[in-house]
């Protein structure tokens, strides 16, 4: 593959890859919100009704296509900037890849945990799951430190 290949649709490609960035983090801050909610709410049929309603809508609506399109367009992105070429300098985008790549995990650990809790079953405390609420803002932290200052 030659670097370079977009062209000029290099800049709608990134930006349409933002767009969708967005898009999925904004499921990832929410979702682990509702599990906190859902799991709080065990025991009350009406209200497990309604979030696992939520949770289904966010997934099927927002999350996944988001999660897919991202990394459609990132692949893309990473092969223009020379990935595939071996090309110098791009230490930190193997460090992003990897922390997508993570935060994919993470965005199938809450999908596979709103489904446990739509069985009825909790797998971690109500604190342990609040904590995991920082994990996207975390990621997206360093995700974007990296693609700002590309420190290697």
């Amino acid at each position: 593959m030659i670097a370079g290949f977009l062209g000029v649709t290099y800049d709608w490609v990134k930006a349409a890859h933002l767009i969708f960035v967005i898009f999925w983090m904004a499921g990832l801050f929410m979702l682990p919100r509702y599990l906190v909610y859902h799991q709080e709410g065990l025991g009350d049929a009406a209200e497990e009704a309604r979030w696992i309603d939520r949770e289904s809508k966010l997934r099927r609506i927002i999350l996944t296509p988001a999660m897919v399109i991202v990394w459609l367009l990132g692949l893309l992105l990473a092969l223009n900037a020379g990935i595939a070429d071996g090309l110098p300098g791009l230490g930190w985008l193997h460090v992003k890849i990897l922390l997508v790549f993570l935060l994919s995990g993470y965005h199938g650990w809450a999908v596979g945990y709103s489904k446990k809790l739509a069985r009825g079953r909790r797998g971690v405390s109500n604190r342990a799951l609040r904590m995991l609420n920082e994990v996207p803002g975390i990621a997206v932290t360093l995700i974007v430190i990296l693609v700002i200052v590309k420190p290697f």
